[in-house]
């Protein structure tokens, strides 16, 4: 008899992704989609975009009082999304 070598959809997945070059957009994806989610339905209604560039998440935000409050609390959310995402996508975010 012969051993399989059973391995899981989710592993060949990401294994095919990663070879392909399409598993950081695609945490990037996620990690910018997760933002609402993570900051709440409040701070999400003043939220007018978001995009990542250079590993950082830059938040457009409609109310400057906010965007103050959120700057001082912007590591916290750093982690938050990161482990939402299951991976070390940003190192910072800048609120605009």
């Amino acid at each position: 008899m012969f051993k399989r070598d059973v391995q899981s959809i989710r592993d060949l997945v990401l294994r095919n992704l990663r070879q392909q070059g399409l598993e950081t957009p695609l945490l990037q994806k996620r990690l910018v989609d997760a933002w609402p989610l993570v900051a709440g339905p409040v701070i999400a209604r003043y939220t007018q975009g978001a995009y990542i560039m250079n590993q950082v998440l830059h938040v457009k935000l409609s109310s400057p009082a906010l965007r103050a409050d959120l700057s001082m609390r912007r590591r916290d959310f750093v982690q938050r999304l990161n482990a939402y995402v299951g991976s070390h996508v940003i190192v910072d975010i800048r609120f605009c």
